[in-house]
């Protein structure tokens, strides 16, 4: 799977992308991810991205044009044409069902916003989707950014060990995950529950499923009455 991720602050996602276990997926070529500096296709001579808006108001609002050199830029170099996504809190909320859905497709371009947002005119000749990670506003789009192309690439084969490793965790099945243990056994007075000590991996998984359940009546009981009335 390629990403690539559009920005004027191209160094906020260079470090990101080469650490960790996103890093060593990329190092293995399970993954290609590209930081493009949108300022490097401007035909600014002053290097602007930005302009005060028509209208009046606070703030600057980014210009078109490098945004679009930028995007055929990303096309000239893959070959193909991304699904273009734009971070924006106008968008749809991120989910794990979508965020299995993206990491299906072969090659996808985030657009990181700042300012006042985005010309709307380069958004409808190029977005296929704006997407939010919350109902808030931040100072910029690279760490929306940032948090798309982590929950997508982890979900790409090869980049973690199983798909076992995902799929029991929390919204991957419409559900919280079961509570998790590690040594020691006791900890200030605190036992880890036994049946996790028995062996017995019948009874585990059973456990594990109860403790999902109540988890998620606890905690989400929204979460849980989506899922029954799915089934």
């Amino acid at each position: 799977m390629r990403i690539d991720i559009m920005t004027i602050f191209p160094e906020l996602c260079e470090n990101y992308v080469h650490a960790s276990i996103i890093g060593r997926a990329v190092s293995a070529g399970k993954l290609e991810i590209f930081c493009h500096n949108i300022r490097d296709y401007t035909a600014d001579k002053h290097h602007r991205t930005d302009d005060t808006p028509y209208g009046g108001g606070m703030g600057m609002v980014m210009t078109p044009q490098p945004i679009d050199a930028c995007f055929d830029a990303i096309c000239a170099q893959s070959g193909s044409r991304p699904h273009m996504i734009y971070m924006s809190p106008q968008g749809q909320t991120l989910t794990q069902r979508r965020a299995v859905q993206l990491s299906k497709l072969p090659h996808i371009a985030i657009l990181c916003g700042h300012y006042e947002g985005v010309d709307q005119r380069v958004l409808d000749k190029l977005c296929d989707e704006e997407i939010s990670i919350g109902d808030y506003v931040l100072t910029g789009g690279e760490l929306p950014a940032l948090v798309l192309t982590d929950t997508v690439a982890r979900l790409v084969d090869g980049v973690l060990a199983s798909s076992a490793c995902y799929e029991e965790e929390s919204h991957y099945n419409g559900l919280l995950e079961y509570p998790q243990y590690t040594r020691p056994p006791v900890w200030q007075n605190r036992a880890v529950p036994e049946i996790l000590l028995s062996g017995d991996h019948a009874k585990i998984a059973a456990w594990r499923k109860e403790q999902s359940l109540l988890n998620t009546q606890r905690k989400r009981p929204d979460l849980l009455a989506t899922k029954l009335q799915q089934q």
